[in-house]
């Protein structure tokens, strides 16, 4: 599903790689944390997957196509497979909640007939059928993350990339996110979760892959399987 072989890569002229030398495989249909402190390369990793930047050296194959290797008027096509879930949630302001998440499915050009049958079904998952017409700035910063969440799905993904999901949430807040992308996963969607919630990641018992100065320096299943 995620091969990094070799995987480096440094930023400007400074040669201080961000990412050194990682080597990972995540399956098809895991559920994989990715923890460490800031500034270990972990907003670098996502980037990588999404192919917003690429490696140095080194090879990233992801649904057996090898990214790197990808012309760049064929990226959009890639990412249609990824659904990204970040921090600050990157809702359309000027869209309101059904809105947000049609736009998902514009933009490949999903016939509307579909659009009007998927939305209002991702909108109950994520329990915000009735906020349909609601605008971004009339959510909840819990209810904004699951738009968000509901928006990267609606596609249905291979893979689920969430850089820091629950990093403006109270605790409430972080549980449901964390609840909805668990279902997710078990749906069969790969879902890496980037994230600084010791509390959660310590809870949920899933593979762990901690990282530190580009390097992994721990990879292990929490649940003892």
């Amino acid at each position: 599903m995620i091969i990094l072989e070799n995987v480096s890569k440094s930023y400007g002229n400074t040669g201080v790689p961000a990412i050194k030398n990682m080597n990972l495989h995540i399956k098809r249909g895991e559920f994989v944390f990715i923890v460490g402190p800031s500034g270990s390369g972990k907003s670098t990793l996502i980037k990588l997957l999404l192919k917003e930047l690429d490696p140095t050296e080194g090879n990233i194959t992801i649904n057996n196509l090898n990214i790197r290797r990808i012309k760049k008027r064929h990226v959009p096509k890639f990412r249609r497979q990824i659904g990204v879930v970040f921090q600050d949630f990157r809702l359309l302001e000027d869209r309101n909640v059904y809105e947000n998440i049609a736009f998902a499915q514009k933009v490949i050009e999903t016939p509307n007939r579909i659009i009007k049958r998927q939305v209002p079904t991702m909108l109950s998952m994520v329990g915000l059928a009735e906020k349909y017409k609601s605008f971004p700035n009339q959510l909840s910063g819990g209810e904004q993350q699951r738009v968000a969440l509901a928006r990267a799905l609606v596609n249905n993904p291979k893979i689920l990339l969430a850089d820091e999901p629950t990093g403006n949430l109270d605790p409430k807040n972080s549980w449901e996110i964390m609840k909805l992308l668990e279902e997710a996963n078990q749906r069969g969607t790969t879902v890496v979760v980037v994230t600084h919630n010791k509390e959660i990641v310590d809870a949920m018992k899933k593979r762990v892959i901690t990282m530190k100065k580009g390097e992994i320096i721990s990879d292990e299943y929490q649940g003892g399987y």
